[in-house]
């Protein structure tokens, strides 16, 4: 069996337990080899959890040439200082989403990848899962004519359940260590899938706002209106204060629509019954395509096609606050 050493940087996401876990549980030798955290009460007290070892100097980890790939778990504004220094070690990188919280930071990645050309990518799904597969397909076969218009609905109620309460996780209400609130932290979901779908986007209309008081130095409600280079129209809304509905994509066409009924997803028209979408074979996501991508699994065109829609997803967001603020459309910027 081969081994394939994950080394984490940063334990600051909500989701670093998942991901761990995931790695622990793993049957074809994936193994956590060792973490590193700014703050070394939490890197230690993870590294215990998970009977790993806490390495409290950052650049003698990246030099660890047995590291396989690298996971970065840390706050959405400290990717890129964490970039900068894991993309030159050369080996694949899985960073949490979003990629940054700035074009500027993007702009900085995208260049350092031209000399570094590492396999990277972020903790998107949505565009991988079986049901987005099938959807995938049936829009390259225009199985529901020509699209005019789409939406995306990605929320939960993490402000009314006060999941930021835990010092662990504070900083997702801190604009300073987040970037962002409900918005940056879920719109950037819908944002990716959308723009794997349907291209890139030209023009982006928001209003983005705190509605609950629970994390008041941030947002925790946000939609956005979204003007597609292709002429598609789209609208993405986030929250931290759903609570209840019913969320996912819906597309129309000039054929028939698509939408989650609750359930699953299912096509219709004025004539038709809905008929449910049969999911297609889902890709790997998260720990599980960094390990595909370490074996060498997913193909160049997969993983460069997902950089062009998770570098876009971060011009699109920039655009979305910066329209909520002045409000008006604003251009998104371009990434290269």
């Amino acid at each position: 069996m081969t081994i394939t050493r994950i080394a984490v940087l940063s334990t600051a996401h909500i989701h670093t337990r998942a991901f761990l876990d995931n790695i622990i549980k793993g049957t074809d030798g994936r193994q956590v080899y060792a973490i590193w955290d700014d703050v070394p009460d939490r890197g230690r007290r993870y590294a215990t959890e998970y009977k790993t070892n806490y390495i409290p100097n950052l650049n003698k980890l990246l030099a660890d040439t047995n590291v396989d790939g690298f996971l970065i778990c840390a706050e959405n504004t400290r990717h890129w200082p964490l970039l900068k220094k894991a993309l030159p070690a050369g080996r694949p990188i899985f960073c949490e989403k979003p990629l940054t919280a700035s074009v500027k930071d993007a702009q900085k990645v995208a260049t350092l990848l031209k000399k570094h050309p590492v396999k990277l990518f972020c903790g998107y799904g949505q565009p991988f899962y079986g049901d987005m597969q099938a959807v995938a397909k049936m829009l390259a076969d225009k199985a529901l004519g020509s699209v005019t218009r789409v939406k995306c609905r990605i929320s939960h109620h993490a402000a009314y359940g006060r999941w930021f309460d835990n010092p662990d996780l504070q900083w997702f209400s801190n604009p300073a260590l987040s970037g962002g609130g409900a918005f940056m932290d879920l719109g950037t979901h819908a944002l990716h899938l959308l723009r794997t779908l349907f291209g890139p986007v030209t023009e982006v209309w928001a209003t983005i706002r705190n509605e609950s008081g629970v994390y008041p130095a941030t947002d925790d409600f946000g939609i956005a209106h979204l003007r597609f280079a292709s002429g598609v129209l789209g609208t993405v809304e986030s929250a931290w204060t759903q609570t209840g509905g019913i969320g996912g994509l819906e597309i129309v066409g000039s054929e028939k629509s698509l939408w989650h009924n609750g359930k699953d997803y299912v096509v219709g028209s004025p004539d038709n019954q809905p008929v449910t979408v049969t999911p297609a074979p889902g890709r790997p996501t998260t720990v599980d395509r960094l390990v595909a991508v370490i074996k060498g699994e997913i193909p160049d065109t997969e993983l460069q096609a997902d950089l062009d829609a998770i570098l876009g997803s971060v011009a699109i967001m920039e655009a979305a606050y910066a329209s909520s603020k002045t409000g008006r459309w604003m251009k998104v910027k371009t990434i290269s």
